[in-house]
């Protein structure tokens, strides 16, 4: 995957889940696994068939969510086709269809396929609704201090908690973007590039990796700017108005982590001449929120401001 060292600074252990969480059942067991069961911690009812194409997209994602929940919530599964009684009493028509029981009664639940941040936010309303806590998953633990680590400047360590994750779930792409962004900031655009280009189709999209893109792109286009930084701010403290000398500063100031004023000289463009260069300007400012994330405060006043020079 790349040649950085990789050895967190202790072994972050099995981050897939307890073992016992999830269980198949039948008619005769369903009382037992579900309405006594839910009693002491809430079940996840995954009514499903082999004949259903949607049911085998949901039910691993129903399987990684309760997983890293780690005993917070349990997952039984009941396959129609074979144990037709139970859905039927429960007036199930179409599947998949999925029910959450909390002290032996139906509480909550929906029917067909959804996207894993829908069905997150179903099994922790789910939690809540049982009276329990949302503590941080191993997962989610293991995700946080990566990032701290990142973000206070040790890439080697947050790559060494990145890639034991890896390890345990490949297709994760909260610890795939943390990656790649580990390995841009050790000087490895090309590793960090290969390993984006190896994430699903259908999940380039996902705002984690749109964003780790657009600071590979930053990455990529300072190189040379970094260089000149003391030229490109004589440049411009001697004309204010060389527009591509603020505009090379800029990126040089965002790849030394200036976001701040990065930012405001691409803003100082933009209310000068908006059309400079073919908006570059504006679509450097997009470049730089994407990479930031919509939640930075950077991000946030950069663009209020933008769209107050734009629409005033």
């Amino acid at each position: 995957m790349n040649d950085m060292n990789t050895n967190p600074p202790e072994m972050l252990g099995n981050l897939t889940g307890t073992p016992g969480l999830i269980k198949d059942t039948s008619t005769a067991e369903f009382s037992n696994d579900v309405i006594a069961a839910s009693q002491e911690v809430p079940i996840i009812v995954d009514f499903w068939a082999e004949s259903c194409g949607p049911c085998k997209q949901l039910g691993p994602i129903l399987e990684k969510v309760v997983q890293e929940k780690a005993g917070s919530v349990k997952l039984v599964k009941l396959d129609i086709e074979q144990h037709p009684e139970i859905p039927q009493q429960l007036q199930v028509q179409s599947i998949p269809a999925v029910f959450a029981f909390v002290k032996g009664r139906p509480v909550d639940g929906f029917v067909g396929a959804q996207p894993e941040s829908q069905i997150r936010s179903f099994i922790e309303r789910v939690i809540k609704t049982a009276g329990g806590t949302l503590e941080p998953s191993p997962l989610d633990a293991a995700l946080d201090q990566a990032a701290a680590l990142l973000e206070g400047g040790d890439s080697e360590n947050a790559a060494g908690i990145y890639a034991q994750i890896l390890q345990q779930q490949p297709d994760n792409i909260a610890a795939t973007a943390g990656m790649a962004k580990c390995l841009i900031a050790a000087g490895q655009p090309d590793a960090a590039q290969n390993l984006l280009d190896e994430v699903p189709a259908d999940k380039q999209s996902q705002p984690e990796i749109t964003a780790v893109r657009a600071a590979l792109e930053l990455a990529n286009d300072a190189k040379e700017a970094v260089g000149q930084s003391s030229e490109l701010e004589a440049a411009v403290s001697a004309n204010p108005k060389d527009h591509q000398a603020r505009f090379d500063l800029s990126i040089a100031q965002f790849a030394q982590g200036h976001n701040e004023d990065a930012v405001e000289h691409l803003l100082t463009i933009v209310r000068s001449n908006p059309k400079w260069n073919e908006e570059a300007a504006r679509k450097q400012l997009i470049k730089i929120f994407e990479a930031l994330g919509s939640e930075d405060p950077v991000t946030i006043d950069g663009r209020q401001s933008l769209s107050t020079i734009l629409f005033s």
